[in-house]
């Protein structure tokens, strides 16, 4: 019976902890967590008086399911690519938004409302250089496999997802073209073999921050990489590199909360301040991602405008990451994948 008794004190004293501790928020980390520090983390807590953590990740449902599986996640708000949000709120790992506490769902643009998640960045995979060394700057993907007229490694993100959209742009297929042709069994091995065509001079990279590292070392005479990540490294470290924007791969991160956090007053809190559109302008003056409030357009700069993968001209020659393809596809084509990458 005392036995009993203790460990029911010990649980109500995790409880009692669980309940205590600050609110966490989780993103990318790199130049792009320190704008949000500035924007978003420290006038947070200046403006609302409660504490705040924040950490980052490199992604993975996998991360997720543990943490809210597991019971002892100490997350609370977190950054999700597209694909992890319909997945993690179908599995139950993401709370349900009542967008009555964070503005209204007409305030957001439409692809940045969801049941599970709101809209954090719009954001684009682009293909990165350094101008100092190529004075022949290249154009598209197709540059990107072009060895001769471009020797030395490139990089690009370890796995699936973007990888094989480029290798069919790479390949000679226009970007409204891209899941129609992955869609098909000819299509991934056409990605493949294009992958294959550059293999011994291919470096992975996994966190955001990479990339830049890998440019500013010579490393790598070109990567994909996220835009902002360049932007913030020419304007923060005085880098000279350039952007190729032609069949760019245009996503949005959102926001989503995790499933029975202890703060969940909290974390409606920051994503009522994080969506407010004076808040959102302020972030491209650090990093060139674009806001998902609408009304946080008309808040910046023109000339900033044309910087962010929301630019009109931009956008003509992107490709919208197909959410439900990669839903639906995603494991089997990372377990093909890993298959390849450990040849």
């Amino acid at each position: 019976m005392l036995c009993a008794l203790a460990a029911l004190g010990g649980a109500a004293v995790v409880t009692a902890q669980a309940q205590a501790r600050d609110l966490t928020v989780v993103s990318w980390g790199g130049a792009y967590q320190e704008a949000q520090k500035k924007v978003y983390f420290e006038p947070f807590k200046t403006a609302t008086g409660l504490p705040l953590n924040d950490e980052s990740w490199d992604g993975g449902i996998g991360v997720l399911r543990a943490k809210v599986q597991g019971g002892a996640s100490t997350w609370d708000v977190v950054q999700v690519e597209a694909e992890e949000l319909p997945l993690g709120c179908e599995e139950g790992l993401f709370e349900t938004l009542d967008y009555s506490k964070i503005g209204g769902r007409d305030a957001y643009l439409s692809e940045a409302v969801h049941d599970c998640g709101i809209g954090a960045i719009a954001v684009s995979y682009v293909l990165a250089y350094d101008k100092d060394k190529l004075k022949d700057p290249p154009k598209s993907w197709a540059d990107f496999f072009d060895t001769k007229k471009y020797p030395g490694k490139r990089a690009l993100r370890l796995g699936p997802k973007t990888t094989l959209e480029i290798a069919l742009m790479g390949d000679g297929v226009a970007p409204q073209d891209v899941y129609k042709v992955l869609a098909t069994e000819a299509g991934v091995d056409r990605a493949f073999k294009k992958l294959d065509s550059i293999r011994s001079d291919l470096i992975w990279w996994k966190a955001g921050a990479q990339p830049p590292q890998l440019l500013a070392s010579g490393e790598v005479v070109m990567t994909d990489v996220y835009n902002g990540r360049i932007d913030a490294a020419n304007r923060d470290e005085k880098k000279n590199f350039g952007i190729a924007w032609n069949g760019a791969i245009f996503t949005i991160d959102h926001w989503a909360i995790l499933k029975n956090t202890p703060n969940l007053n909290a974390a409606y809190k920051f994503l009522d301040f994080a969506g407010k559109p004076e808040n959102q302008a302020k972030l491209p003056q650090y990093i060139a991602y674009g806001p998902t409030n609408k009304r946080a357009l008309s808040m910046i700069d023109e000339a900033r405008l044309a910087d962010l993968p929301t630019a009109p001209e931009i956008l003509a020659t992107s490709v919208n990451i197909n959410s439900a393809f990669w839903l639906e596809n995603i494991d089997r084509l990372n377990e093909r994948f890993n298959k390849w990458a450990a040849k």
